[in-house]
């Protein structure tokens, strides 16, 4: 199975919320695979929900990140950061499995916990990818999650199993390890402008793509080819809890969602822009409207149920209606509510290969 990163270079797309609903209700459509969440966002909004929400799930990481031995994403970057260029072989001891804290949340999930410290850690691990002071440095330390994974996988007798990697939005070295560990990319995006230039920016930091011939291209784009590593696969840009009306986003944000889907398209008649055509031997999209159609898709905003549903570490899949207690708040979740999101996502999740 393939290692997808949820990244956009702009916060507020519902990334980490989309990431504890892919990966719950790809667990619930797959009971017999492993889910794997890697939490590389320091703001670990996705541990978090999947823990069990605003208030019990951030019990539990302060829980976990009170541990000596800190079983996190930050744990394998110190132990990562003690034998920078040899593989620790010790992915496998940061795994939790979020139902021992999260019943609500399949058995089948499993979770490197996100953790502040990241920030803190980031110059460390920068200075370890200076080639100048080992040459092959650059290569070794950006496969660092790739090697986590690969650990966890192997642990795992390398059975079937899907991977979610929830990135920071700043292109931050975190970001760009992420980025080298997965096959497939999935950029959420929000109906307005900045959104549309966090996507160019997506296309340009990770891609090379140049607005104009003396454009500087990022350090990322040119290490990568340069050490002959890939890049991620474009698999689906998600218009991320968007108003909708008639089963089309609602027209004040339908101009703006064209012109982020024209912008990918035309990274798409680019031949320098890799995408994952979908599923597994269909053809390319030969026009406009079946590219749309394989790589566009929008999810419904669910208002008051998506709350409550990453308030309480609920997937909203198996989310019911009636009155919920939210931060000693009565609230409502109606079911019109549950059936404007959770078909659709649920048909998203069908297309995760």
């Amino acid at each position: 199975m393939a290692t997808y990163a949820i990244w956009n270079n702009k916060g507020g797309v519902g990334k980490s919320y989309l990431t504890f609903q892919l990966a719950s209700e790809y667990a619930l459509q797959h009971p017999n695979k492993k889910v794997l969440v890697v939490d590389l966002c320091p703001q670990a909004n996705s541990s978090s929900m999947l823990l069990g929400g605003m208030v019990d799930g951030e019990k539990i990481l302060d829980t976990i990140h009170g541990q000596p031995s800190r079983k996190t994403i930050s744990g394998y970057i110190n132990d990562r950061s003690r034998s920078p260029y040899v593989s620790t072989k010790s992915g496998a001891d940061y795994i939790t499995q979020v139902s021992q804290y999260n019943d609500k949340v399949p058995s089948n999930v499993y979770l490197v916990v996100g953790d502040e410290k990241l920030e803190l850690q980031s110059s460390q691990v920068s200075y370890q990818a200076d080639p100048r002071g080992y040459d092959d440095a650059w290569r070794i330390v950006h496969l660092w999650i790739t090697d986590l994974i690969s650990d966890i996988k192997y642990s795992w007798n390398n059975e079937d199993c899907c991977v979610f990697i929830d990135c920071n939005p700043s292109f931050s070295i975190y970001t760009e390890l992420a980025l080298t560990a997965a096959d497939r990319l999935l950029i959420p995006f929000s109906a307005d402008g900045s959104s549309k230039r966090a996507v160019k920016a997506v296309l340009s930091l990770v891609y090379g793509q140049r607005r104009q011939s003396n454009d500087t291209q990022s350090e990322f784009y040119i290490e990568t080819a340069r050490n002959k590593m890939s890049l991620p696969e474009i698999y689906m840009y998600i218009g991320n809890r968007l108003t909708q009306m008639n089963n089309s986003s609602a027209s004040a944000f339908k101009t703006v969602v064209n012109e982020i889907s024209d912008e990918i398209y035309s990274a798409w008649q680019s031949s320098d822009t890799p995408f994952c055509v979908h599923p597994f031997g269909t053809p390319k999209p030969n026009n406009k409207k079946s590219f749309k159609n394989m790589f566009q898709f929008e999810v419904n905003d669910a208002n008051t149920a998506s709350v409550v549903s990453g308030a309480q570490g609920i997937p909203i899949g198996i989310l019911t209606a009636g009155q919920r207690i939210v931060a000693g708040i009565k609230i409502t979740v109606n079911q019109s509510q549950l059936d404007r999101q959770v078909p659709n996502l649920r048909d998203l999740v069908r297309r995760i290969e």
